[in-house]
């Protein structure tokens, strides 16, 4: 990969990336880590990477720096987000957005990733596989239960009023 490809890539990939990140994490200052460590390790790796497969390295990158960064996180509960728990349960009719952010938390961090890559990036079963290092059986159950997961959180009621 030369130079000027990897600038291509910072251009072409970088807000795929951060809204990749930005829905699973759902934390700006993560999500931009995301993509500064994802670049980070693009940059690394110059010489090792095709120019041609470096949307693929990336996606994979970051997927593998959230599962890390989540796994090291379990524990620890931010305040924000407690305090967005208790401001929803005293607001009126929450936003589309909220409903759907919450019902993507609920998903385990696999289903979660594949459901995002497919249903807001767009990509194919089979570069899903690729990226994710699930074989294609996999991919389709992950995101089978995952949309059904989520539909049966949106359908709730009490989740939407």
């Amino acid at each position: 990969m030369t130079l000027h490809d990897y600038n291509s890539s910072v251009h072409a990939h970088a807000d795929g990336i951060y809204r990749f990140a930005l829905k699973h994490l759902r934390d700006e200052e993560a999500a931009k880590d995301v993509v500064q460590e994802s670049f980070a390790r693009l940059w690394q790796k110059l010489e090792d990477v095709d120019g041609a497969k470096s949307k693929s390295y990336l996606f994979t990158t970051a997927h593998h720096i959230m599962v890390d960064s989540v796994r090291r996180n379990t524990r620890s509960t931010r305040m924000e987000e407690r305090h967005e728990e208790l401001q929803w349960s005293m607001q009126g009719q929450p936003d589309l957005k909220e409903v759907v952010d919450a019902a993507l938390a609920t998903l385990p961090e696999v289903q979660r990733s594949v459901v995002l890559l497919r249903d807001l990036e767009g990509y194919s079963y089979e570069e899903i596989a690729e990226l994710t290092g699930l074989n294609l059986a996999q991919v389709k159950v992950y995101i089978y239960r995952g949309r059904t997961a989520l539909k049966e959180y949106i359908g709730k009621l009490e989740n939407v009023l």
